[in-house]
């Protein structure tokens, strides 16, 4: 007699208590609102005759969750991160796959990413060149590890050299005279340490429609620069320089001894940078050059130099030397302005892009040398407009330390470096269902998946039935207040209305209780 306003009562019972978790969870991210079904209970009749029978109250069918979009709202932390449309989060606990639509995540000691409860995202990793690895998701450890420098063996030079331009009025070519080129351009270039050095390359117009290229290295004409440089690698100099650091190191310390030293440094590298210059081509006043700035270093009669370094001396040595500049190549353009290589080809001997332009390292820092650098002029044209530089570009770059992280809609984790840089350190993985109300509940905005789920479609956000990533950003719960109050007052009527219905029921049992 009562089962239906108990059923009622039950019911309105677990109504209320999903509206009440829905409504604590208002401010949960992630958080997905829950919606009790109800079903009519029927005994079942004997001879199936339908229509005579009354029912016996209603039961709950289901705890639908609704897995639709939340808010996205925006957060101070690079690593919240929310997803807009479908998927999940992998993540891992103790070996355990969990999914989720929380996105507050954050580094533990091992700088893996984790969520407030040390679940691990999962995803791809990337090897050290930044190529994110596809595979099995793993936990995202990410390499926060210095940027490598890299050294520049590419380089292109974007110009408009003017056909209206004149040939200099000074030859031949001296880089320290601007009267004897017609354009210079700047860029900066990589050694094997990630030292920054200065490329400079010149532009000479000898003739209508073709232009002799020239190259400095760290504001030296490279030729010039190379016999600088020969005391990098000259035995008796490397000797020299080894015996001074040794008589540097000596204790008691012996000013004497280091004078000589030095002394004998200066005499080695001048007799290398002068054999150099000989080879080079230089004529008998640079050559005198050499020998009045050895002389002015000023050794003393017994050939000792007092208050200068290897480094120094060298300076004032290589400050001295000028040689015939060689150029690096010739560029031919055709009568429409465009570069020309068939004839190019043709030339004598063949001038052929890229042309590989050696430049020397002085002062040494110790990397690999002479730079190779294979220079292009890809888009330089011979137009009647100014001559202006277009753009320079070149593949190398110093060293860099980790600063900040970026994520990208498609879930690349990219580190920026102080160099300028950035790297890919891994790609955030997501997962996705055939029926995601089919999903188990585990409590911290986390589901497990079910046979009535189905297995879980595992993909890179932006793809398929994946949403996108936005950084900086968390869905809110998609729990819609108003809503809910209205729902608690109606489960509340619907409370008091079965409850009203035991009661007449109690009424009429206790009437017929006083017949006699």
């Amino acid at each position: 007699m009562f089962q239906q306003g108990l059923s009622g009562l039950n019911a309105a019972s677990k109504s209320l208590d999903v509206i009440g978790n829905n409504i604590a969870n208002a401010s949960t991210v992630g958080f997905k609102s829950s919606q009790a079904q109800f079903a009519d209970l029927y005994a079942n009749s004997l001879n199936g005759v339908s229509g005579n029978n009354a029912g016996i109250g209603v039961t709950v069918s289901k705890l639908a969750q609704q897995f639709t979009q939340g808010n996205i709202e925006t957060s101070s932390n690079p690593l919240d991160v929310a997803i807009n449309g479908g998927g999940f989060f992998r993540l891992v606990v103790n070996g355990a796959v969990e999914y989720s639509r929380n996105g507050q995540f954050h580094e533990d000691a091992s700088h893996t990413l984790v969520n407030a409860q040390g679940a691990q995202l999962t995803g791809y990793l990337s090897n050290t060149a930044g190529v994110i690895q596809l595979g099995s998701p793993v936990p995202l450890t990410l390499d926060k590890s210095d940027l490598t420098p890299v050294e520049t063996t590419t380089a292109n030079f974007q110009l408009n050299l003017s056909s209206a331009e004149k040939v200099p009025a000074t030859q031949p070519f001296d880089a320290n005279d601007p009267t004897s080129y017609n354009k210079q351009t700047v860029l900066n270039v990589y050694d094997s340490l990630g030292t920054a050095h200065i490329m400079t390359t010149y532009y000479v117009k000898t003739d209508a429609n073709t232009w002799d290229v020239y190259a400095a290295a760290d504001n030296k004409e490279i030729v010039s620069a190379s016999v600088a440089a020969s005391v990098n690698s000259d035995a008796n100099v490397v000797q020299a320089r080894l015996d001074y650091n040794t008589a540097v190191k000596a204790v008691p310390a012996d000013v004497n001894a280091v004078a000589q030293a030095a002394g004998a440094y200066a005499a080695v590298a001048h007799d290398a940078m002068y054999a150099a210059a000989q080879t080079a081509g230089a004529s008998t006043d640079q050559l005198a050059a050499i020998d009045a700035a050895y002389a002015a270093i000023d050794p003393g009669p017994t050939g000792s130099v007092t208050g200068k370094t290897p480094d120094q001396i060298n300076g004032l040595l290589a400050a001295a030397i000028t040689v015939p500049a060689v150029k690096v190549g010739t560029l031919l353009f055709t009568k429409n302005g465009a570069l020309d290589p068939q004839a190019m080809a043709q030339m004598d001997p063949p001038q052929t892009l890229p042309f590989q332009i050696q430049l020397p390292i002085f002062p040494d820092t110790g990397a690999q040398e002479p730079m190779t650098v294979a220079t292009t002029f890809d888009k330089t044209t011979q137009y009647g407009s100014v001559t202006n530089d277009l753009g320079s570009t070149q593949n190398g770059y110093s060293a860099g330390s980790w600063q900040r992280y970026s994520i990208d809609e498609n879930g690349v984790i990219l580190g920026q470096y102080s160099n300028g840089k950035s790297r890919a350190m891994g790609q955030i993985a997501m997962a996705n269902f055939a029926s995601v109300d089919g999903l188990t509940p585990l409590g911290n905005n986390a589901w497990a998946e079910s046979s009535t789920s189905g297995p879980p479609t595992i993909g890179v956000p932006n793809a398929g039935s994946m949403g996108s990533l936005r950084s900086s950003a968390v869905e809110t719960s998609n729990t819609d207040l108003t809503a809910e109050l209205v729902n608690m007052i109606t489960a509340q009527r619907v409370y008091q209305a079965n409850a009203q219905t035991i009661k007449t029921e109690d009424s009429i049992l206790q009437t017929l209780v006083n017949l006699r």
